[in-house]
């Protein structure tokens, strides 16, 4: 994280000179030790981003793909008039450990078209569906088995 604040500064900048790099290396290290004494941050953290940095990514694109699908499935639910559309809330509860994974969940549920996250407490998720199909498996969606791998990686 030192590194990537001086790079910053270096690139905010725009030139480099002595003076800039002097205060940019001295401006690092204060919020680098602010970062680790207020915020909580440590080299160990930073080491576990890292290492879940790839899984992250992948996360993200299954992500965007699920979202995809899901315009699709709405846009052909709407557009439809055969079709006649039957809201559901669903509760179902998760084996995610951490707050971090449950709120990922949570948001990512949200951010799908069609559904959207309306209670989450401790283990247990209420979720309004658009549609009962929008509900099939929610509970062991793609979401929570790559969640689930994260804190497996993670050691949590």
């Amino acid at each position: 994280m030192l590194f990537v604040l001086f790079a910053l500064w270096l690139v905010f900048n725009g030139k480099v000179t002595l003076e800039l790099v002097l205060f940019g290396i001295v401006l690092s290290i204060a919020v680098y030790l602010f970062c680790w004494k207020f915020l909580e941050y440590s080299p160990k953290k930073e080491l576990l981003a890292l290492r879940l940095l790839p899984q992250g990514i992948g996360y993200f694109f299954v992500l965007v793909w699920e979202v995809i699908k899901a315009n699709c499935g709405t846009i052909s639910l709407i557009v439809s008039p055969k079709y006649e559309v039957e809201p559901l809330l669903v509760t179902f509860r998760t084996p995610l450990k951490t707050d971090l994974a449950r709120t990922v969940l949570a948001n990512s549920i949200t951010l799908t078209p069609g559904t959207i996250t309306v209670e989450l407490t401790d283990e247990e998720f209420k979720v309004h569906c658009l549609d009962k199909e929008m509900a099939e498996g929610i509970e062991n969606s793609v979401f929570v088995q790559l969640l689930m791998k994260m804190e497996q990686t993670a050691g949590m």
